[in-house]
């Protein structure tokens, strides 16, 4: 069975992998789960740069496919800020509320209409042979006044979705995987491997 190695420690991911690609002939394995525990540094200015660099580094190391993927959140008043700084936005041990009330906070003054946003979420797929491509899932919505819901990570709270009237942590999971910027773009991905290489 080919091994496909995901780029990434968090364990959420991989189980989230793991389920899509369950009928692939992969066998979908953690970095640490073959031995690599490093940190590697996103040094790329796009969301694209920054997952090849991933992939391409626990490419070189195991000799196996390997995917990556780099996510944030785009908000429109802040010219796309935090972009691909989402995680280190309220510095580099920030947790997630903290995140969330500098966001608010510099979004105060700013009505509704104006506080659009998107989750961005691009995914490298590297191969053996050094052959790479990229795809990218985005999910629409606005930042809303103040956190809600419990479910999720990260911006979830404060990412209000119209269509449902509700933000991403306010969803169930399998409504949040429909339409999150991870969930398509796991599915494109799906898409391409199934295109070109099995």
């Amino acid at each position: 069975m080919k091994k496909f190695i995901v780029a990434t420690k968090n364990k959420g991911k991989i189980n989230e992998i793991s389920e899509i690609l369950k009928d692939f002939p992969y066998e979908v394995l953690s970095m640490e789960s073959v031995g690599i525990n490093l940190d590697i540094e996103e040094t790329g200015s796009t969301f694209e740069e920054n997952a090849l660099i991933k992939a391409r580094e626990i490419n070189r190391i195991t000799g196996e496919i390997v995917m990556a993927d780099d996510s944030g959140l785009e908000v429109d008043f802040l010219n796309g800020a935090p972009g691909i700084y989402s995680a280190r936005f309220a510095g580099e041990n920030a947790t997630d509320e903290e995140k969330n009330k500098k966001l608010l906070n510099m979004l105060n003054d700013v009505p509704f209409d104006k506080r659009g946003a998107r989750f961005v979420c691009v995914i490298a797929v590297v191969f053996p042979d050094g052959t790479s491509f990229t795809v990218k899932g985005t999910c629409e919505g606005y930042i809303s006044h103040e956190p809600k819901g419990a479910n999720g990570f990260g911006y979830d709270p404060i990412f209000y979705v119209p269509e449902y009237q509700m933000t991403t942590a306010q969803m169930a999971s399998e409504m949040k995987h429909m339409i999150s910027h991870r969930g398509k773009a796991l599915r494109l991905m799906v898409n391409e491997l199934q295109k070109r290489y099995i």
